[in-house]
């Protein structure tokens, strides 16, 4: 299996909205996320990086085929989400980049594709002079009714990458999970590093 990546800028992103869209949604449906999510706010959500310098999407592509796919920008351009999360923690929003979401399919797991994603994010946060990286993921109960047999976390490979836990750093946010009549709140652990 040969998988290419490529930034996407500009046009580019426009014309893969619907791609990127349909991507998030089949890849959030998986555990731990579990998000029920519609095509309009994807494509809108995604429409955020058409245009801005600062943010970086990387595609990875099977031939012409988006199969995967990575983003993020200034934790600062998403300060009203973030505010709460990070009043408590003695690091300035305005040096640190977030890693707002990687997602493969199934398929193409295990061949890189995770490395990629981070080393061009973190680079591109390097190239804006930011000094810190971050990224949070979603808390779920061992017991949770929908969890996997077998299922297993990513802590190995983020702290592989040299990621922590931010202590007390718990990002809270709303969506409907597959399993739900109505969107209900998500805690999200912030992890980090230094750059």
């Amino acid at each position: 299996m040969t998988l290419s990546f490529r930034t996407l800028k500009g046009a580019e992103v426009e014309a893969a909205l619907d791609d990127l869209a349909r991507l998030r949604i089949a890849v959030f449906r998986e555990w731990p996320y579990l998000y029920d999510g519609s095509l309009a706010y994807e494509r809108d959500y995604m429409a955020s990086y058409v245009g801005n310098p600062r943010a970086v999407l990387v595609a990875a592509f099977d031939g012409d085929r988006i199969v995967g796919a990575a983003t993020g920008s200034p934790l600062a351009e998403h300060a009203e989400d973030f505010a709460a999360a990070f009043a408590g923690v003695d690091l300035p929003m305005e040096r640190v980049f977030y890693c707002a979401e990687s997602v493969l399919l199934p398929a193409y797991r295990g061949h890189g594709a995770g490395h990629a994603f981070f080393d061009a994010r973190e680079t591109h946060a390097r190239s804006l002079g930011l000094s810190y990286s971050a990224f949070c993921s979603v808390i779920r109960p061992e017991t949770h009714p929908l969890r996997p047999e077998g299922a297993r976390s990513h802590d190995a490979f983020w702290r592989g990458r040299g990621y922590a836990p931010m202590a007390g750093v718990i990002a809270s946010f709303h969506w409907k999970d597959v399993d739900e009549a109505e969107s209900s709140e998500k805690r999200l652990q912030f992890w980090g590093k230094m750059l």
